[in-house]
Order: C-alpha cells, then structure tokens, then sequence
C-alpha cells in the first residue's frame, strides 16, 4: 500500500507540471459487440498531442492501466486503455484469465482486430496528432503491442513490458513500420530462452528497427505493483527494473514524437 501512494503521489507531481489530468470512460463498438475503453489528457495542453495505446494484462482493463494512462498523460500525451475482452469482462480467477488470454494469442486475427479498433478510437481523438500514435502493453498487452506493430498498424513504434514474444507468423515483422522496444525479465520463466532467441530472429530476418532490454532477476509481471516480491512464484513486482524500463519507455518516446 505504501508503494501505491508513493507512485499515486509521483503521479500528482507529474500531473501538476502541466495541467489537471482528466479521464473519461469511452464506449467504442466492433460489429455488434460493446467495450469500454478508458482515456487520459491533460487538459491544459490546447494543441494535438501523440497519442499512445495501452493493451492491458490477462485479466482485462483495470485499475493498473489505468494509473499507467494518467502518467502517460502526465508526461503530455493522450493515452487510451483498449479493451480487448468486451465491456463487463473482467476476469478475475487465473483459470478464467489465461483462458480469455489464450483465446486470443491463439486467434491473432481476432487480437488484431481488437487492437486496431482500439487504435481507431484512439487516432480519432480530436487531443491527438493522427501522425503520431504509439502502443504499449503488459504481459498479454506486451504481445499485444508487438501484434500491433506485426499487424503494419501505422504507429512509430510499440513497447512490451514482460510481455510474451512468440507469434505463429514471424514473417509477418516484415510489415513493421515503425520501432520495437522489448522490455523484458531477464529471469521470467513464463517466456524462455527458445523464444527470445526466435524473436530476436524474427527481428533481424524482417530488419526491424528493434531494441531488446533485460533486467537482470526481474522475472514476469516485474512493472506490477500488486504482484507480491517473491520471485520464486515466476511472477514478482521489482522495484528497480520497473523505475528503468519506465525511463526507457520514456525516451524511447521522446525520440519517437521528436520529429
């Protein structure tokens, strides 16, 4: 609890150097299906700004993405959190989760499908610079960024934080069109070595612009600040890789939105 406050409390200093951070419930459609969305601007910034999309962990969009839109919009950008799963499902056993989770890792169509509405609504703010979209995601959100950019979505560049790596099609990186940011546990158990290295491969066959970061003991879910510290489950929160990869994320998009 204490950490929470104290990144509460970062997140109001953040807010403060530019504006009053507001945010807003968005319902968007695919086909006749409803979701609900979640978008975050600072409102003293008049001009356009890039925008960047949020793809949420396994058990849909909640509280965690949502404190990560504020202080993306914090640091000037407009950020909307897609909801893959549909608006109202929101699982919350682990069986439940990595069911929904694998329904669309296996059915990349479908994920993409979800991701680009998602990135629609998004590029369709009239607080944002259609020239200049992003997309970031953790865990199942990080190869939900990854599949944006495979899917050759027209986005500078995308960042997965622990995200799984993996993908049916690795020809597919030849459709990238802007960078790739893999922000990784150098210990996470849940994505090994094998797909590191086949991702990696994925990358150099397509000539994708891509950099490839590993913390050292972080294992999944290192950015989670509920995930508990112990390691030896797989899945732990660690202070310093999430303060380094949040830095890296940062200036990955600076030099992204600089031109």
């Amino acid at each position: 609890m204490k950490l929470i406050s104290v990144i509460l409390a970062s997140l109001l200093v953040s807010a403060g150097a530019f504006g009053a951070i507001q945010t807003k419930v968005i319902e968007y459609k695919i086909g006749g299906a409803v979701f609900e969305g979640f978008l975050a601007w600072d409102d003293a910034v008049t001009a356009p700004r890039p925008g960047v999309l949020i793809v949420h962990q396994w058990k849909g969009l909640g509280d965690y993405e949502q404190k990560r839109a504020e202080m993306i919009a914090g640091l000037g950008y407009v950020a909307f959190c897609a909801d893959i799963y549909g608006k109202g499902v929101r699982p919350t056993e682990t069986k439940d989760a990595a069911a929904l989770a694998g329904k669309y890792k296996a059915d990349r169509a479908l994920y993409r499908e979800r991701l680009r509405a998602a990135l629609d609504v998004l590029a369709a703010r009239p607080e944002v610079e259609k020239s200049k979209l992003a997309a970031m995601g953790y865990c199942f959100g990080g190869t939900g960024a990854l599949e944006v950019a495979r899917s050759g979505a027209d986005v500078r560049g995308v960042v997965s934080f622990h995200g799984g790596l993996g993908t049916p099609t690795p020809a597919d990186a030849k459709a990238i069109k802007g960078k790739v940011l893999v922000l990784h546990g150098a210990d996470d158990p849940f994505v090994p070595e094998t797909e590191v290295a086949a991702f990696q491969k994925e990358m150099a066959d397509a000539k994708s612009r891509y950099e490839f970061v590993a913390y050292p003991g972080a294992v999944h879910s290192f950015t989670h600040w509920t995930a508990g510290d112990d390691a030896s489950t797989g899945a732990a929160y660690q202070k310093e890789a999430d303060e380094k990869s949040w830095q890296a994320m940062q200036a990955f998009f600076a030099g992204l939105f600089s031109k």
